[in-house]
Formats: structure tokens, C-alpha cells, sequence
């Protein structure tokens, strides 16, 4: 009895060193590795007034080239928008024509109306003037007519001065500050014109650059509201591995050092060039599972692979220094 408990504990006892020896061993014949993702940061187009979608040029998961088609999204509005802004254009560079031109012709004529009626009342004045001075010099007439006649020969003076003024000022033009005036409303008015055609080709936006159609959210023919996302992209250099490297290690990177890495199914020798390591610390998040750095203070970094994956993937990422077998 006693032999057949010592066989049934030698032989509990081998197995748990031959289970221990299939987990731990492997460890030891296997190198550290950082585990990451692949992350894809879309790009979300949309229309910045509401309209119907006249055309969809694409479908969801297509690959598009930079400066394709995208959409259309019904252009009336703002094609009225940009008519009247050239309108206001056309109407503000007119008036600033016009107040370079001075005072028409008949305007003109007007003035020298003004200038002769003026020039004849201070004949008159200068005539009575003389006639009361002799009159008042023989004792005919007062000293206080004398000093109306003049008051009136001076005031008929000043007013055909000031007539043959307003002439030249009218033959000269506009003043400056009304030229400057006119000035700026033409540039207010091309200003909201350049913001209307912009507007225009925003309802028909091109491909920025090189990408995949995430997903279309509006169909030919629907109603889209404004600035509402009609589909998104996913460009090619907005694809990043992230991984997570202990803070012991951190010294090992820096920003544009190349690292290797694996996924399943992927091809052999997938590289990734850093463009972001985080200044801050975080403790390992509860979707990594790495093997080593658990529950331990690890940095984020990001970087660019050199192939097109799809986000999501898990990766194994080749610690710097430590190849992957």
C-alpha cells in the first residue's frame, strides 16, 4: 500500500516537472519580443452644406489614387453663393472705377453754372459798391449803406471762390481717402468670392493622397446634412505599428531608427520607422499581453511600417539589438 502511494507521488511529481518543463523551457529558448498593433487613423470627408449626393465615385474597401474623385454633392447652393459674390465683385470694382472718374460731365457743367452765377452777383456787388461810395463821398448816402455795399462785394468774392474751388476739386477726381474707401470693397468682395469658389470645391472633394475607402456612410442619391462624414479614408501613411517598450529599455529608441517586426501571415523581414515616442509613462494596457513587461511601466511608440497592413493585426515587434529567430 505504501509503495503504491509513493508510485502515485513520483508520479504526480513527474508530471508537474515535465508540464513545467514544456512551459518554462520554451521561454528560454525563445527571444524577447514587444508586442504591438497595427493602428490606422481614417480620414472623415464631408460637405460643408447639406444636399443631395449626386455621385459616388467609390466603394467601400477600394483603393484610390492622390487626386481621385470622391463625391458629389449637389453644387446649386453654393454655386448661387459664388454667382452673387462675383456679382458683389463686379459691382465694388465699378464704383471704385467711378470715384476715380470725378464728376460727370453734366455734373460739370452744373458747377460752371454755379461759377457764373457767382462771378455775375459779385459784378453786381462791385457796382453798387462804387456807386454808394460816390454817393456817400458827396453826402448823398450813409456811412452805414457804405458798410452794407462792401460786406456784400466781399461776400459775393468769397462765394465765387469757393464755386471755381468745388470745380477743381470735381475736375481733379474723388479725394483719396474716398478712392481708398472704394478699395476696400473690393477687396471684401473678392475675398467672400475666393471663400464661395472654395466652398464649391468642397462639395466635390479629391483624394489627398493614396488610400483605402474605409467605409462609405452616404449613397447616391441620399440626403446628406451638412459637414456630416460621407466616407472615410484610410491613407496609407496614416498606417503606424504601435508597441509598448519597458522604461528600462526606452534609452534604445529614438525617433527615426528602424525596427523589425512579425505578424501572422505577414511577409518576412517587415520593418517600421519610429516618428513618435510618447514623454509619458503608462502601465501595459489590457489588450497587449506581453510576455515580459506585465503589469510594468511601459512607453507608447509609434512608427511607419513598410508594408500596407490592415489595423488590428497583433504584431511582434524585434526588441532593438535582440534578433528575431
Amino acid at each position: 500500500m505504501t509503495r503504491q502511494r509513493l508510485l502515485v507521488v513520483v508520479l504526480l511529481l513527474v508530471a508537474v516537472a515535465v508540464i513545467a518543463a514544456l512551459l518554462i523551457i520554451p521561454r528560454f529558448g525563445r527571444p524577447a519580443v514587444l508586442s504591438g498593433y497595427i493602428e490606422g487613423e481614417p480620414l472623415y470627408l464631408a460637405a460643408p452644406i447639406a444636399g443631395t449626393v449626386k455621385a459616388m465615385y467609390v466603394v467601400r474597401g477600394q483603393d484610390v489614387a492622390a487626386g481621385a474623385r470622391l463625391f458629389v454633392v449637389d453644387p446649386q447652393q453654393s454655386l448661387a453663393a459664388r454667382d452673387q459674390a462675383a456679382a458683389q465683385v463686379a459691382g465694388a470694382q465699378a464704383q471704385a472705377v467711378d470715384a476715380r472718374k470725378g464728376q460727370r460731365p453734366l455734373e460739370l457743367a452744373v458747377l460752371d453754372a454755379n461759377i457764373a452765377a457767382a462771378e455775375a452777383k459779385a459784378r453786381d456787388a462791385e457796382a453798387t459798391l462804387r456807386r454808394v461810395s460816390a454817393l456817400a463821398a458827396r453826402g448823398f448816402d450813409s456811412k452805414a449803406a457804405l458798410d452794407d455795399a462792401a460786406a456784400n462785394a466781399q461776400a459775393a468774392a468769397a462765394d465765387v471762390k469757393a464755386a471755381r474751388k468745388q470745380r477743381d476739386v470735381a475736375t481733379l477726381g474723388a479725394r483719396a481717402d474716398q478712392i481708398r474707401a472704394a478699395d476696400a470693397k473690393v477687396s471684401e468682395a473678392q475675398a467672400g468670392l475666393t471663400g464661395a469658389a472654395a466652398r464649391l470645391s468642397d462639395n466635390a472633394p479629391l483624394a489627398v493622397s493614396a488610400a483605402r475607402v474605409e467605409d462609405v456612410f452616404f449613397q447616391q442619391g441620399e440626403w446628406a446634412p451638412a459637414n456630416q462624414p460621407i466616407l472615410s479614408l484610410l491613407p496609407d501613411e496614416r498606417i503606424k505599428v504601435r508597441f509598448f517598450v519597458p522604461e528600462a529599455q526606452l534609452s534604445a529608441y529614438r525617433v527615426g531608427a528602424t525596427v523589425r517586426f512579425s505578424c501572422d501571415g505577414c511577409a518576412k523581414g517587415l520593418t517600421a520607422k519610429i516618428a513618435y515616442i510618447s514623454p509619458r509613462p503608462e502601465f501595459t494596457p489590457p489588450v497587449i499581453y506581453s510576455r515580459e513587461a506585465r503589469d510594468r511601466l511601459v512607453y507608447l511608440i509609434e512608427g511607419h511600417p513598410s508594408a500596407r497592413l490592415n489595423p488590428g493585426q497583433p504584431v511582434d515587434v524585434e526588441p532593438l539589438g535582440e534578433p528575431l529567430k
